[in-house]
C-alpha cells in the first residue's frame, strides 16, 4: 500500500442546480444579516492569524531548542491553529476571493517527497509528477520545467512562487497548514494500527542531526509559518471595512446571501460529507483523511460543521471567549417559514452531534484513519452516520434556498456520494 497522505480534489459530478422563481429573500434586514457573516468572517480570519502567530512563535522555539518538549508544544499550537481556521471553511464556496485565496493555506492532494525524506513504501517516481521526490530539503537546485532553479534559500518567496503547485502539479503544494503538519508530524507509517506520524525532535538539532539538512528543514518550517502568517492577514484584511471579500457581500445584500447559504451547502455536501469522509470510506484506506499526518481529523471535521452552524445562525465564539453574533438568515427564514427555520436548526444540531460522536470516538477508542478501515463495523457506522446527518442537513438548506426565492444556486456535488461505483473505475 502506497502510505503517503491521500489528499484529493473535489470531484464534482455536477452540481446540485436549485433552480427557484426570480426574486429575492423579502423578509428581515438582509443588510444586517451579511453585516453579521461579514463581521464572523473578519473575527474567524483574525482568530486564525492569532494562532498562527503562537504556531510560529512555537516554531521558532522548537527550531532555537529542539526538544521532545519543543516539538511537543508546537505540534499542539498546530492542532490549536486549526480550530478557528476550520470553522472558516464556511466562507470558501460561495466567496470568488476566499476560493481563489484558500489553495495558498489548506492545499491538497499533497505529495510531500517534494518537500523532505520519505519513507521507501512511498515510491520513487509519478507518472503524474516529476517532482514526486525532489526532497527540496535535501537539494539546493532542482529543475522545473527543464529549468535548472537555485533552491539554496528557502525563503517565503521561494516556497509561494516558484516551488507551490511546481509545474502546475497540483499535488506539488509547497505552502500552508498541510506542509506545516508534514514537517512537524512526518509520515504516519502506521497503516491501520493506532499511532500518527513520529518525527524526532533531532530532525530539527543542528548539533545532533538526525536524518540530515536540519539546517535546512528548519529554514522551510520558518519559511512556512511565516508565508501562512502573511496569507492570514491579507485575508483579515479582505474582510475587514473596506476590504474586497467584505464589500463582495455587503454591498448586494442578496448576492451576500446566496454566498451564505452557497457556502453551507457545498462544504456541508460536496466537500465535507463526500469528498473528505465518504470517498474514504468506500476505498476503506487508512490514509483517506484530512489531517493525514497528525491524526488530527475528527476535529477538522468537528469545526468546519462548527463553522457550518456558525454562518446560519450568526454566532460565532471567539478563542478568548467573546461571542461576535447579530442578525441571521436563520430570522429571515424565521419570518417566511418558522418551521422550516425550526428544522433548520435542529438538523444543523443533529450533524454537530454526529460529528461529537465521531471526535469522541477518535479521542478515547481509535483514530479517525482506523476508523474508515476495512472491517471496523463500529468505526465505519460512526463515520456513516456523520456522512448521513450532513446530507440530511444539506436537504434542508435547499429547502432554506426555496423558502428564501433564490435563484440559480450550485451545491457542489461529489462522485463520492453521487455516482460511487465510479470511485471505483
Amino acid at each position: 500500500m502506497n502510505i503517503r497522505c491521500l489528499f484529493r480534489n473535489v470531484a464534482i459530478a455536477g452540481p446540485i442546480i436549485v433552480t427557484l422563481a426570480t426574486g429575492t429573500a423579502n423578509a428581515g434586514d438582509k443588510d444586517a444579516v451579511v453585516s453579521t457573516y461579514a463581521d464572523i468572517a473578519e473575527a474567524v480570519y483574525e482568530d486564525s492569524l492569532l494562532t498562527a502567530e503562537a504556531l510560529r512563535a512555537s516554531i521558532k522555539s522548537l527550531i532555537e531548542n529542539p526538544s521532545e518538549a519543543t516539538l511537543t508544544a508546537a505540534r499542539a499550537a498546530w492542532i490549536a491553529s486549526r480550530v478557528p481556521y476550520q470553522q472558516s471553511e464556511a466562507y470558501r464556496f460561495g466567496n470568488p476571493l476566499v476560493d481563489e485565496w484558500e489553495g495558498k493555506v489548506n492545499a491538497w492532494p499533497l505529495d510531500e517527497g517534494l518537500i523532505d525524506y520519505v519513507d521507501a513504501s512511498y515510491g520513487n517516481e509519478s507518472d503524474e509528477n516529476a517532482l514526486y521526490t525532489v526532497n527540496v530539503i535535501a537539494n539546493k537546485t532542482l529543475t522545473v520545467n527543464g529549468r535548472q532553479l537555485d533552491a539554496t534559500s528557502i525563503t517565503p518567496e521561494f516556497l509561494a512562487n516558484t516551488l507551490h503547485e511546481a509545474e502546475e502539479v497540483e499535488a506539488n503544494v509547497a505552502t500552508g497548514y498541510h506542509a506545516i503538519e508534514f514537517l512537524l508530524w512526518g509520515q504516519d507509517l502506521n497503516g491501520t494500527n493506532a499511532g500518527a506520524g513520529d518525527r524526532p525532535y533531532t530532525d530539527f538539532d543542528q548539533t545532533n542531526c538526525t536524518n540530515g539538512n536540519c539546517d535546512r528543514r528548519a529554514a522551510y518550517l520558518m519559511a512556512a509559518v511565516d508565508l501562512l502568517v502573511s496569507d492570514l492577514s491579507e485575508m483579515v484584511d479582505l474582510w475587514r471595512v473596506g476590504g474586497q471579500a467584505r464589500a463582495y457581500v455587503t454591498n448586494n445584500p442578496d448576492q451576500g446571501i446566496v454566498a451564505i447559504l452557497t457556502g453551507m451547502g457545498s462544504l456541508s455536501y460536496g466537500e465535507l460529507a463526500g469528498e473528505r469522509m465518504k470517498l474514504g470510506l468506500l476505498l476503506k484506506d487508512p490514509e483517506e483523511e484530512h489531517d493525514c499526518f497528525s491524526d488530527n481529523t475528527h476535529n477538522s471535521h468537528y469545526f468546519d460543521q462548527i463553522g457550518i452552524r456558525n454562518v446560519y445562525t450568526g454566532h460565532y465564539k471567539r478563542i478568548d471567549g467573546s461571542v461576535v453574533s447579530g442578525k441571521s438568515v436563520s430570522e429571515l427564514v424565521q419570518i417566511v417559514d418558522p418551521k422550516l427555520d425550526q428544522e433548520m436548526r435542529q438538523k444543523l444540531d443533529d450533524a454537530v452531534f454526529a460529528m461529537a460522536v465521531l471526535k469522541s470516538r477518535a479521542e478515547s477508542v481509535e483514530a479517525y484513519d482506523q476508523m474508515i478501515a476495512e472491517g471496523n463495523v463500529d468505526g465505519n457506522t460512526v463515520v456513516q452516520n456523520a456522512i448521513d446527518a450532513l446530507v440530511t442537513q444539506t436537504r434542508s438548506i435547499e429547502r432554506v434556498i426555496t423558502a428564501l426565492n433564490l435563484v440559480n444556486i450550485e451545491i457542489e456535488g461529489s462522485d463520492s456520494l453521487d455516482k460511487p461505483n465510479s470511485v471505483f473505475q
